[in-house]
């Protein structure tokens, strides 16, 4: 039985990660992430083809230019994130339900190319002033940090509608049990 394509993408403090990781833990679902590629070295414990396929910036262009990516973003000079399609149809061939935990333009992508067989799922804050308090709430950001999430989150909002669907986390046991629903559902069509 061939897999299908799970996307999920928010605003940063949304609760998606969240989200993802309790939605992983639930074997009936049999969900594996998609292993993405960068072209940046690995941080701490990474290893290649676990967490990322770690490749070369030049490598990574050529392959941009032969169309191997579902999606992918030059993050910055040199730095690309990018799907390979190759991965994503080896998971799939194994029956695996894959996961994308991507930027809204990339989760747009790639629901465009596999229609009915990707569901994207677009997790939303209650609103602009409970995403400050808990990007505040973390305490990882500066104030200058934050604003920049919260102007690119007012952006990434405007993408909601463009989503299969749209669950608000107001409430995290809610949303989490909101997602598995959803996707139980859809994999068991």
């Amino acid at each position: 039985m061939r897999g299908k394509l799970i996307i999920f993408s928010a605003p940063s403090g949304s609760g998606k990660s969240t989200i993802i990781n309790w939605l992983m833990e639930h074997k009936e679902l049999n969900m594996a992430f998609s292993i993405s590629c960068t072209s940046r070295q690995p941080r701490g414990s990474e290893k290649d083809g676990v967490e990322y396929f770690f490749i070369e910036p030049d490598e990574f262009k050529k392959r941009i230019q032969k169309n191997e990516f579902l999606e992918y973003e030059e993050v910055y000079k040199d730095r690309f994130y990018g799907t390979l399609k190759q991965q994503v149809e080896k998971q799939l061939g194994k029956g695996e339900n894959v996961v994308f935990d991507v930027d809204v333009k990339g989760g747009c992508n790639i629901k465009k190319i596999y229609g009915n067989k990707a569901l994207s799922v677009f997790i939303q804050p209650p609103s602009i002033d409970e995403l400050r308090h808990r990007l505040e709430g973390r305490a990882t950001d500066t104030p200058e940090v934050i604003e920049d999430r919260l102007a690119k989150a007012a952006y990434e909002l405007t993408f909601a509608p463009k989503f299969d669907k749209v669950i608000v986390n107001d409430n995290l046991d809610k949303a989490k049990q909101e997602s598995f629903d959803i996707i139980k559902e859809f994999i068991n069509e």
